[in-house]
């Protein structure tokens, strides 16, 4: 596999900017930490050898390259489109996390840092995060809202098993947004022996391109992929938002072959209408702001005070967007749309059983786009899916949302067992 070429869509321009997007607002303190950072990773990208070593551990370690599968049941359901799907969620840890994390791993070791520090919402990001730790010898501290604690437990237990500090953020709404600030504070304390392992492709420059550089590893595989089982590019490739890291991942795949129409799905929660929501870009409620050391679309009120946000995914709460992505939106080249939870829910139910793929509910939101679309296209058409993740981190949420009875059941007998 080729080393990541610069392309214009994404390079970025003064200080990290996209556009108008980007940059690095960060306080003084951190000012050579950063400095030092964007040193470290210029070094490495230039560098065919690391570019090497990283492709071989995501090989040898993670288990790429991850299949493209073709889902001929749901074709069948829908009409229209074929649809493919990039099994991310075959990746080491469930998701596409694994391949920006063991990326930065292999940087703190040239860095020659002792400590890493990550933000978690879903706990996809933490449990690679405390994997790649393990697998490098460093000392790992989890920050993640207490809400999220709450909703993506056996996540919690596996980053504590794994050998890492979790801690529980009580401030703010208790998500990601909070568990980012708390890990920019710890970092301010402790820079000389710390790296703060950036979960998506947000933050100051230079996390967006980094970020993406590791991710992109995924697009090239899914463009060789989709050339060897059809022949051609696909019509559109859909990728769920939160953040970002997942969507920029594919999408560079993609990023210059204008006949690809690239779509991401963001967070309608219970609806545009009603406020309950995480969509920047689709509902057009976001405002460009600075916050977290960046400009970026926020879901902010006129006076710049962040609203809060909310969706049945934990990884697609957030309240900003990829610098990249805003930019790339506001020149058109990405259409943004929104899914609800109840699309996503309904997405998520008929996937598993139509082809026995269970994908995590921040995934869902891109079959949920997907389904909503595919009928209107021919079936000399293909779309590819990006499945992020996979869905069993999210066992107590969907059982929640199906109203499984029989889980419940289970649920309160375990707890009786423990009370005795």
């Amino acid at each position: 596999m080729t080393m990541p070429t610069e392309r214009s869509s994404w390079a970025p321009g003064r200080d990290g900017y996209y556009g108008e997007f980007g940059g690095a607002f960060t306080p003084e303190v951190l000012h050579e930490t950063f400095a030092e950072l964007r040193t470290a990773f210029d070094d490495a990208r230039s560098d065919p050898a690391f570019w090497e070593s990283y492709v071989a551990l995501m090989s040898t370690y993670a288990g790429r390259s991850t299949p493209v599968t073709y889902c001929d049941n749901l074709t069948r359901t829908f009409g229209g489109a074929r649809i493919y799907v990039k099994r991310e969620d075959l990746n080491h840890t469930g998701a596409h996390k694994a391949n920006n994390v063991m990326g930065q791993g292999l940087l703190v070791k040239r860095m020659g840092k002792r400590r890493v520090i990550a933000e978690t919402g879903a706990g996809q990001h933490g449990v690679a995060t405390a994997t790649m730790a393990a697998r490098f010898g460093l000392a790992c501290t989890i920050y993640m809202g207490e809400e999220d604690v709450a909703r993506q437990h056996p996540n919690v237990f596996w980053m504590r098993q794994l050998g890492a500090e979790v801690v529980s953020v009580t401030e703010g709404t208790r998500t990601l947004k909070d568990a980012i600030n708390a890990c920019l504070r710890d970092w301010a304390e402790s820079m000389d022996d710390t790296h703060y392992v950036m979960g998506t492709v947000c933050g100051p420059h230079p996390f967006p391109e980094m970020v993406t550089y590791f991710q992109s590893i995924i697009g090239q595989e899914a463009r060789a992929q989709m050339l060897d089982a059809t022949g051609e590019l696909p019509r559109r490739v859909y990728a769920c938002v939160g953040g970002g890291s997942n969507a920029s991942g594919i999408f560079t795949g993609f990023l210059d072959d204008p006949s690809v129409e690239l779509v991401g799905v963001e967070a309608g929660g219970k609806g545009i209408d009603s406020g309950m929501h995480a969509a920047r870009l689709a509902g057009g409620g976001g405002r460009p702001g600075v916050a977290q050391g960046y400009k970026t679309v926020f879901l902010q009120n006129e006076e710049g005070l962040m609203r809060d946000t909310y969706s049945v995914a934990a990884g697609l709460d957030y309240i900003g967007v990829s610098p990249m992505l805003a930019d790339l939106h506001q020149r058109g080249r990405v259409r943004f749309e929104s899914a609800t939870d109840t699309e996503v829910v309904e997405a998520l139910r008929l996937t598993m059983r139509s082809e026995g793929i269970i994908p995590a509910l921040e995934s869902s939101h891109a079959f949920a786009g997907a389904f909503r679309e595919v009928s209107s296209l021919s079936s000399s058409d293909a779309v590819l899916i990006n499945q992020s993740g996979r869905g069993d981190k999210d066992i107590f949420t969907i059982a929640d949302a199906l109203d499984d009875q029989g889980w419940k059941d289970f649920i309160q007998r375990k707890s009786a067992g423990y009370e005795r």
